[in-house]
C-alpha cells in the first residue's frame, strides 16, 4: 500500500492547485492524513458512509467519496466546500488517488517477482513467463545491492530512494524486511568497480541528507541473466555479514573485495578454535587490553614500522618497543616478524569471528 507519507504529499500538491482542504480516512474513519486537521465529527461521518451503499455523499458542507479496490473501499476522501465545482473536484482527486492506487499494485505484483527471484523461489520457465508478463528483460546485466538500516518500518528510507533510483532510473527498489533494502540496478557493459561503488556512495549521501539515518550497503558481483539476481543477492549478503564482522568501519562492502575475510568467514569452527588454541595457548585473546590492542592495530596499519607506530601513537619509540618485548613474551609471537605478525592478525581476526558466531548464535 501507499506510505501515509506519498498519500499526504499527494494531497498538499492537489490541495496547492485547488485551494481546497482534503482528508482521507480508513474505511473505520480513523484518520490517514490531511491537509488540515479534520473536526472529530468528520471521522464519525467517515465510518458511517464507508458503510453505507453509496459513492458519494455530502454532510453539512463536507463531501465524502469512496476509493475502491477490487469493489471494496480502502479509503475515504473528504472535501470542504459548497457547490459542484467541490463535488467535480473530490472526484477528480479520488481518480488520482486511485491511479495511483493501482499504479502502486502493479509495483507490488512487480516487486514480488523480483523479491522471489533473489530468493531463488522460482524455477527457470516461471521465470522467464513472469518477466513477460511484467516486462523485465531477462538477458540484461545487473547488479543486487542490499542496504542496511536500523529500521524502515514507516517507509522513509525506501521512499527517498525510489524516485532517483526506481524504475524511471533503470533499476528496481522493493524491501525484503524492515531493516534491508535491495536495489537491482540495470549495468549495461559496465564493468568498473568504483562505478559500482560511486552508486553505493550516492545512495548512502541521499539516505544520510533525506532521512538522517545511518545505513550501510553491500554488493555481489554482476548477474548477467535474471536467474542469476539469487547468486548476486546471496554475494551481497556475504559482503554484509563479512564486513559487519570485520570491517565494521566501513560502509560500503564490495564481494569482490572481502579480502581475508571472506576465508575466515567460511572456517568450520572446530578448525577456527584449533587454530585459536595453537596461536594463543592457555591465553584466552579476549583478554588483551585496550592498550594492547591498539599497539598491534596501529604497528599493522603502519605496516610494522616502528618509528611510524610510535609517532602515531604518541608515545616514545622505547615505549612501543617495551610492549612488542611484552607481547611476545605473552603469546611467543614477534610481531616486529613478517611471518608472526601475519600469524596475530589472522588469530584476532578468527577470534572476532568466533565471537560474532557465539553472540548471534549462528551455526
Amino acid at each position: 500500500m501507499l506510505s501515509n507519507t506519498t498519500l499526504k504529499n499527494t494531497l498538499d500538491g492537489i490541495k496547492a492547485i485547488a485551494g481546497v482542504d482534503l482528508y482521507l480516512f480508513d474505511p473505520d474513519g480513523s484518520q490517514v492524513c490531511s491537509t488540515e486537521q479534520p473536526e472529530q465529527k468528520y471521522e464519525l461521518w467517515a465510518q458511517d458512509f464507508a458503510a453505507s451503499e453509496a459513492d458519494t455523499q455530502s454532510m453539512s458542507g463536507i463531501y465524502f467519496v469512496k476509493i475502491r479496490d477490487k469493489g471494496s473501499p480502502v479509503y475515504v476522501l473528504a472535501a470542504k466546500g459548497a457547490g459542484d465545482e467541490t463535488q467535480v473536484f473530490l472526484k477528480l482527486a479520488a481518480f488520482q488517488l486511485q491511479n495511483m492506487i493501482s499504479s502502486d499494485k502493479d509495483r507490488f505484483d512487480k516487486d514480488n517477482f523480483l523479491k522471489n527471484v533473489i530468493l531463488d523461489n522460482l524455477l527457470q520457465i516461471d521465470i522467464l513467463e513472469r518477466a513477460r508478463k511484467f516486462h523485465v528483460e531477462n538477458e540484461l546485466r545487473r547488479l543486487v545491492y542490499i542496504i542496511n538500516v536500523e529500521d524502515d518500518s514507516d517507509n522513509t528510507v525506501i521512499d527517498a530512494i525510489r524516485p532517483v533510483y526506481g524504475e524511471n532510473a533503470g533499476g528496481y527498489v522493493f524491501k525484503v524486511d524492515e531493516q534491508h533494502i535491495i536495489y537491482i540496478r540495470d549495468i549495461g557493459d559496465e564493468t568498473s568497480d568504483e562505478a559500482f561503488s560511486a552508486i553505493a556512495e550516492g545512495m548512502l549521501e541521499l539516505i544520510n541528507t533525506e532521512c538522517s539515518v545511518e545505513a550501510c550497503i553491500s554488493y555481489g558481483n554482476a548477474a548477467p541473466e535474471l536467474k542469476d539476481l539469487s547468486r548476486s543477492y546471496k554475494e551481497a549478503g556475504l559482503a554484509m555479514d563479512v564486513g559487519r564482522i570485520f570491517y565494521n568501519d566501513l560502509r560500503i562492502m564490495a564481494y569482490s573485495k572481502l579480502g581475508i575475510g571472506r576465508l575466515i568467514y567460511q572456517l568450520p569452527i572446530s578448525l577456527c578454535k584449533m587454530f585459536i588454541n595453537e596461536v594463543f595457548g592457555k591465553n584466552d585473546p579476549d583478554d588483551l587490553d585496550e592498550e594492547t590492542i591498539q599497539t598491534i592495530d596501529q604497528f599493522f596499519e603502519d605496516s610494522l614500522n616502528i618509528s611510524e607506530a610510535s609517532r602515531n601513537l604518541y608515545i616514545h619509540r622505547n615505549t612501543l618497543v617495551y610492549r612488542l618485548d611484552k607481547l611476545e613474551k605473552t603469546l611467543g609471537l614477534n610481531i616486529r616478524n613478517f611471518d608472526d605478525a601475519m600469524t596475530l592478525k589472522i588469530a584476532l581476526m578468527v577470534d572476532t569471528y568466533m565471537d560474532y558466531i557465539e553472540k548471534n548464535h549462528i551455526r
